[in-house]
């Protein structure tokens, strides 16, 4: 590579001090000639700041900064206006995404200033840590066990450490921070690096000097600190570094402070590269990504990470007065959530913060301060608002992004492209998303949606809608998270079109599922991901599946997502004629084996096929077919009409559902529940029918006494000995109805039968208070005349007849 034009002379003399400064400072070190280390900590303002100004001073031709060298082709992107961070350097191999790493770089990060100020100098960009190619394929493969920490042979272990070269990793921050006097690194650093200002006034340099001697002395006693593959990163940094030194006179080193040590130290040239002999290598691809504030967060499991990512991008683009802008912003988000903050909170905030920094000897109110400060005086000291607070600003949500001509894997493009069609474009924020699937933008945002949702990209997960569940409708929550994009790349091996990767991958979770309702749910997708060209694939697997499948158990558990699939088939206009052949098939199946099947099973057995009746009556109850429904009706009448040799639980479950759909009458039931209450069967067997007959809800035996008069017969004639057993199962029943029909079961439990007579002085049965033996014809009359002019059929006679709702005048 040609060095770049050299400087005009005003710039050179600069230069040539700055070099004469550099000099002085790295006299005593160890540190070549025409190099400056610049250690910082990563994503640190103060830092940031500093770099800045050391680099205006020292005008290198160079800049080496620590990150992967695969991405040197990408440093010209970093100077396109369309790039705004927080972005990340993504890296991963190509035969298995899923091994992957990030280089997140904020607009306060180190980095990201230097590749900014060298892109506008002109000067030479190059990434020096240890190539992705190795880094990555040193990581255990995707579904095995990661392989141990690798240490080449010949790497010293860190004084102290165990087995491996690890006992704990050293917290240079810490470490420094604990020396001071401090208990919070954090802390220490704000007092110490951010609230300084960007260099000491008149030599740009010195605080890096001071700083890498804080490190020599800590890694003089703690090593490598337990990291153990730095020995072999901070090799190929050496190496790099002497291939810099040969082509450029002047070079700055832009990387964590915890290596300048390792940079500034000698080290024979045939050393660092018998270090790095042998390592493996991956092919890898690399890109940029957009990136968040959140994911730059400590909280988020990030290695490098910080505490208040927002705070420190505030103290880096805060001209000036940081605190009072600060404080400014925190009202503006408190007045936006209705909370009364008015200027003079904002100037008692701001007086509060600055007197506690000085009470505290800080330098400058920091983050603690101003916290204080808003607790106090905005919050009327509540944690609530401070919550939220720390969530939009002390973290923040910011979302960068990438231009749109930056190297991408196939997918990625096509992804973004209909991203930008359908105007639905990458959040941090959750946002919830309402789709009429009649418009025919919101049909395709559903289609892209259920697409990603099939490759495992989950931008975007099913929500219960404000307005039911109607099937026009859909409700997603949508959140963009940075690791998507290594979701994309991991399904660019289905194709290379969102449209296309879904439909293979449809076809193959078709064909190597393990169960027919896997199958099933794989048509739902594809119907709801619109995908008619994988259908053909599924139908013919479903078809398969379905002909050999004998175990009704099987059948029962495919049939719910075949009929939802002809059902939202028919809501988005496609073709689901032969699905609903296959769906009204297995119905079928079902009707005929579900008898014999539910024959001797045991309590969680029952259980289960409790749950799967119940399913396929709501599936079968959408099927078109009327006599598929009576033949489920038959099915279900065999089973309430069994004996003992099948489970009380689903023989009551039986006699419910058809109670609810007016295929069983109130006698009937009650012929029913008394055969199950018997004194001949035993109480956990009526206990288990009395827990599945009113699994639909207890207003039944609020409006039926007679109901309620056998159990409470039958639970008053329950032996000590057997109440114990049965006790569990009817609290797990009546725990399921609603606290008023509790209350009203209760009550008239407690008053007990009562004698009712009817008119003309006849005894009748024994009676609960407030039900009549016979009906009311004028009372009955006013409920059907306000039922017949909700349902709008009240004739003119009515309206005349029952003008005011209630019952005849005369």
């Amino acid at each position: 590579m040609t060095p770049p034009t050299a400087p005009g002379p005003a710039v050179s003399d600069a230069a040539d001090r700055a070099a004469a400064t550099a000099a002085a400072h790295t006299a005593g070190a160890d540190v070549p000639e025409g190099v400056v280390l610049l250690g910082v900590r990563h994503h640190g303002p103060g830092s940031a700041r500093a770099v800045l100004a050391a680099l205006d001073a020292y005008r290198p031709q160079a800049v080496l900064i620590e990150g992967p060298p695969e991405a040197d082709v990408l440093v010209a992107l970093a100077a396109d206006p369309a790039m705004r961070p927080p972005v990340a350097l993504l890296a991963h191999v190509v035969d298995d995404a899923a091994r992957a790493a990030f280089w997140p770089f904020a607009e306060f990060s180190p980095e990201w200033v230097a590749l900014r100020w060298a892109a506008k100098a002109g000067a030479e960009v190059r990434f020096i840590d240890l190539p992705a190619a190795h880094s990555l394929a040193l990581r255990a493969p995707t579904g095995e066990e990661p392989a141990p920490p690798a240490v080449p042979e010949g790497v010293p272990a860190a004084p102290g450490a165990g087995p491996g070269g690890i006992d704990v990793r050293v917290d240079p921050l810490a470490v420094l921070a604990e020396t001071a006097g401090y208990d919070d690194p954090e802390r220490w650093w704000e007092d110490a690096v951010e609230h300084r200002g960007g260099a000491d006034e008149g030599d740009p340099l010195a605080p890096f000097a001071a700083l890498a001697e804080a490190m020599a002395a800590i890694r003089a006693l703690h090593g490598d600190g337990g990291h153990d593959q730095d020995p072999v990163r901070e090799a190929h940094m050496r190496l790099r570094l002497r291939e810099a030194r040969r082509a450029y006179e002047r070079t700055a080193v832009v990387c964590g402070a915890w290596h300048v040590p390792a940079l500034a130290g000698r080290t024979a040239v045939a050393a660092d590269r018998q270090l790095l002999k042998g390592l493996p290598k991956a092919k890898v691809e690399t890109t940029w990504v957009p990136w968040t504030h959140r994911r730059l967060a400590r909280a988020s499991g990030y290695g490098a990470g910080i505490d208040s990512p927002g705070w420190y991008r505030h103290l880096f683009t805060a001209a000036d007065r940081p605190v009072t802008r600060w404080m400014t912003k925190v009202a503006g988000l408190l007045r936006e959530e209705d909370l009364p903050v008015s200027s003079a909170h904002v100037i008692e905030a701001v007086r509060l913060a600055e007197t506690l920094a000085a009470m505290r000897g800080r330098p400058l109110a920091g983050l603690g301060e101003t916290t204080d400060a808003i607790r106090a005086v905005m919050c009327d000291g509540s944690d609530v608002p401070l919550a939220l607070i720390r969530d939009r600003l002390v973290v923040g949500d910011v979302l960068g992004e990438v231009p749109p001509d930056a190297p991408a894997v196939p997918l990625a493009r096509d992804l973004a492209r209909e991203q930008r069609t359908l105007r639905l474009k990458p959040e941090a924020l959750d946002r919830e998303l309402d789709l009429d699937l009649r418009k025919d933008i919101d049909a395709a945002r559903s289609r892209l949606l259920h697409r990603l949702a099939l490759l495992g990209v989950g931008w975007g997960e099913p929500a219960r809608g404000r307005d039911g569940k109607g099937t026009f409708r859909e409700t997603w929550r949508l959140r963009w998270e940075p690791e998507l994009a290594v979701r994309v790349a991991e399904a660019g091996i289905w194709g290379t079109t969102v449209a296309s990767a879904a439909t293979a991958k449809a076809e193959d979770a078709a064909a190597h599922s393990a169960t027919l309702a896997e199958v099933t749910a794989a048509a739902e997708a594809c119907l709801l991901a619109g995908l008619p060209d994988a259908l053909p694939v599924v139908m013919r697997v479903l078809a398969d599946r379905a002909a050999l499948d004998t175990d009704v158990a099987h059948l029962a558990a495919a049939l719910p997502a075949l009929v939802r699939a002809v059902r939202y088939g028919d809501v988005r206009g496609t073709d689901s004629a032969a699905l609903g052949e296959v769906a009204e098939g297995l119905a079928l199946r079902i009707c005929v084996g579900l008898p014999p099947a539910c024959t001797g099973l045991d309590a969680d057995s029952a259980a289960a096929v409790r749950a799967q009746v119940d399913e396929v009556h709501r599936a079968v109850a959408l099927l078109p077919d009327p006599a598929l429904r009576d033949r489920w009706a038959a099915a279900l009448r065999t089973l309430a009409d069994r004996d003992e040799a099948i489970p009380g639980l689903l023989r009551g479950a039986a006699a419910r559902l058809l109670l609810d759909d007016g295929r069983l009458d109130a006698e009937q039931a009650a012929r029913l529940m008394g055969l199950a209450l018997s004194a001949g069967t035993g109480p956990a067997e009526s206990a288990g029918w009395i827990e599945g007959f009113l699994a639909g809800g207890g207003m039944l035996l609020v409006h039926d006494e007679k109901l309620l008069a056998l159990v409470d017969g039958w639970l008053g004639g329950v032996t000590a000995e057997a109440f114990s057993d049965v006790l569990p199962l009817l609290r797990r029943t009546f725990a399921e109805f609603e606290p008023g029909v509790r209350r009203t079961v209760g009550e008239l439990a407690r008053r007990g039968p009562s004698a009712v007579r009817r008119r003309g002085g006849e005894a009748a049965e024994p009676g609960l208070p407030g039900f009549g033996t016979t009906l009311d014809p004028a009372r009955a009359e006013a409920a059907a005349h306000t039922v017949r002019l909700l349902l709008g059929t009240t004739t003119t006679t009515d309206l005349g007849t029952h003008g005011d709702g209630g019952a005849d005048d005369d």
